[in-house]
């Protein structure tokens, strides 16, 4: 059996160069008792990813180098030792980017028939999990609030600012083009979108922001940090909560820029808090089931960027921190 994955050769210092994943032959090793091997159908492309290269441990260990790169995949299981999954089963879960995976059977989530891989990976996946608990557990967001999202026309953003909708707040948001905001007011019905790129200072992005919530903002799912954080906390209205979801622009960063205006908490008496969504995976059934009616009724859907065989794990590496991308990045082998 023919199976190929990016390795992690080296530990990126800013951008994801090109020697840092190599595309080498997998050795496909005997399983242990538990384990499952997945052919692997589509592979996610997250912010998560550029985390987990680097040495120091986020919510899961380090990557050793010269290993297979972690990601987010769904398939087909093809080989299996666990009594709960056997072959045939359509399965998503923590795998890597190669042609199989394997894993720990009690670790994947089963799929549906009816439930498609490119939905796995969004909707009713780790991307809607996100955006649900986000929303709802960590933000405690209620109807009628003003909810600012930045990276809205992401795939998290995305996915949060259409929950919001459906719960009857107004909502806003940020994006990196005009045709994105465009997307967001027209197909998604944000009441308000803001094209952060065309501010050339904090100032006025500060106050495009103000403009665009003149009433303040009740929770702010923040995907991107930076500028657009500290745009947003000087508009925070009372009691308001700050969901820390991702800080994508700081990624990369060889200095991290912390929140300059994180004083607007105290004026506020509004609260910050970050989460992981691995935290709420005992709980998926219940944003599932919670989600399944607006999907149903039109009022959440999911735009996918999908790109083509594995050797395209690089560029929509590069495309996820460029934005030169549509919704949630995947790659299809």
């Amino acid at each position: 059996m023919s199976a190929r994955a990016f390795f992690l050769e080296k530990r990126p210092i800013a951008d994801i160069d090109d020697d840092v994943l190599q595309l080498k032959p997998l050795e496909l090793a005997p399983l242990d008792d538990g384990e499952v091997r997945i052919e692997n159908k589509f592979l996610s492309i997250d912010p998560t990813n550029r985390g987990w290269m680097n040495a120091q441990a986020t919510y899961l260990p380090p990557i050793p180098l010269g290993t297979p790169m972690r990601a987010i995949v769904a398939g087909v299981v093809s080989e299996s030792r666990a009594d709960n999954v056997p072959v045939g089963s359509r399965v998503s879960g923590i795998g890597t980017f190669a042609t199989h995976s394997v894993a720990k059977g009690s670790s994947l989530t089963p799929l549906p028939d009816e439930v498609s891989f490119e939905h796995a990976l969004s909707l009713f996946g780790h991307i809607g999990l996100t955006a649900y608990f986000g929303l709802i557990d960590v933000g405690q967001a209620q109807e009628g609030d003003h909810v600012f999202i930045s990276g809205a026309a992401g795939a998290t953003g995305s996915t949060v600012g259409q929950i919001a909708k459906a719960m009857g707040c107004k909502v806003y948001g940020s994006a990196g083009s005009d045709e994105k905001c465009a997307y967001l007011r027209d197909e998604l019905g944000f009441d308000g979108a803001i094209n952060y790129k065309q501010y050339t200072s904090a100032v006025a992005l500060t106050k495009a922001v103000h403009e665009t919530c003149p009433k303040g903002i009740d929770v702010f799912f923040d995907n991107v940090g930076g500028d657009i954080l500290d745009a947003a906390l000087a508009s925070l209205r009372m009691k308001a909560r700050v969901v820390v979801c991702g800080g994508i622009s700081q990624y990369n960063a060889s200095k991290v820029q912390g929140p300059s205006n994180y004083l607007a908490l105290i004026t506020a008496r509004a609260r910050m808090e970050g989460f992981v969504v691995i935290d709420y995976v005992p709980r998926a059934l219940e944003a599932i089931g919670a989600m399944m009616p607006w999907v149903a009724e039109g009022k959440l859907q999911a735009r996918v960027h999908v790109l083509d065989g594995l050797e395209a794990v690089p560029d929509g590496l590069r495309r996820l921190f460029s934005g030169d991308h549509d919704g949630k990045l995947m790659v299809r082998l």
